[in-house]
């Protein structure tokens, strides 16, 4: 894969490791940019090169530090657009503020509709995302929106693990609104799809209510889009032991892993846990092999979305070598 002489690759703060990655799968290098952190603590981004005329792709996840990560999005594409290039394509590996995607409660925002129309005023032509939180948020975009399954690459990865009893094996949902993504997932390794009815209490905490599905004696794995202070995730594994598995384990898309998720995992940890490089791991869990933490990078499905987008073809065909 290579990107065309009109396209430029640039990364800001937020996936620099990953960045490199899909640089390398693109065979082609990083755009220089420059970043400043002024003392008043206002940010400025900008390219360094002349970009007129260019194709455009940005890499950056708005993950923590989430408000400065997503200024720096917003001042370096206004850049761009000022630089006249052809095209600006952002992917966001990680979207932040995805959850709050409807009102809850009165008088509650949307911040979710609020950042796509921030990116879109900006000057995003298109952007590109991994399993948002809620499908329907591609809707609050008014520019080209592709959200990527990220599933097709895990469900890949976890099948051609030689340590996995795939015999023994089922699927787990950890909730009702994660059915579909965990049906997906259970297709790919031929498994059985178990369902957790989790409600959560007054004080906002989960509770598990039922395990709908046969779990006993299985080695269960947990499918979710991301796992944040780990709360819920460990409350399922927890019920699911109870209910007799013999190992649990959990493969995500987004590893937030928000405090106190790091002591919670060294307490309750999983027989295995996969996550993907959408947001950078934290050295602590990376370095605390206790915790079976498997890194799986999203730089191929980026790069051969890119050089779809680059020659006007399918970006389905990005989770494509991963189908079969």
């Amino acid at each position: 894969m290579e990107l065309t002489n009109d396209a430029v690759l640039y990364c800001l703060s937020a996936n620099v490791e990953l960045a490199e990655k899909v640089a390398a799968e693109l065979n082609t290098t990083l755009g220089k940019v420059h970043l400043e952190t002024f003392p008043s603590g206002e940010i400025m981004a900008c390219p360094e090169e002349c970009v007129r005329g260019k194709r455009v792709y940005i890499i950056q996840s708005t993950c923590p530090p989430v408000n400065e990560h997503l200024m720096e999005a917003l001042i370096f594409i206004d850049a761009l657009k000022r630089a006249s290039v052809k095209e600006i394509n952002v992917i966001i590996p990680y979207f932040g503020y995805a959850r709050q995607d409807r009102k809850s409660k009165p008088r509650e925002p949307i911040s979710s509709k609020l950042v796509a129309d921030l990116f879109v005023t900006a000057g995003a032509n298109r952007i590109m995302t991994f399993n948002l939180h809620a499908a329907q948020i591609q809707g609050f975009f008014s520019c080209l929106e592709d959200d990527i399954s990220a599933i097709p690459l895990l469900g890949y990865t976890v099948k051609h693990d030689p340590t996995i009893n795939r015999s023994n094996l089922v699927i787990v949902s950890p909730d009702h609104g994660g059915v579909v993504r965990a049906r997906n997932f259970a297709e790919i390794l031929n498994a059985p799809l178990a369902i957790i009815d989790k409600r959560r209490n007054n004080a906002r905490q989960p509770e598990v209510m039922n395990i709908i599905g046969d779990v006993q004696g299985r080695d269960a794995l947990i499918v979710d889009d991301m796992i944040d202070t780990a709360g819920s995730a460990i409350a399922a594994g927890e019920a699911l032991r109870k209910a007799g598995c013999k190992k649990i384990m959990m493969a995500v898309t987004h590893p937030v892993l928000s405090d106190p998720a790091y002591d919670r995992l060294c307490a309750h940890p999983f027989d295995r846990l996969w996550v993907t490089d959408s947001i950078p791991l934290d050295t602590r869990f990376a370095e605390n092999k206790d915790l079976h933490i498997t890194v799986v990078s999203l730089s191929h499905m980026i790069a051969a979305a890119i050089e779809a987008i680059n020659e006007n073809r399918s970006i389905s065909e990005a989770s494509k070598s991963y189908r079969d």
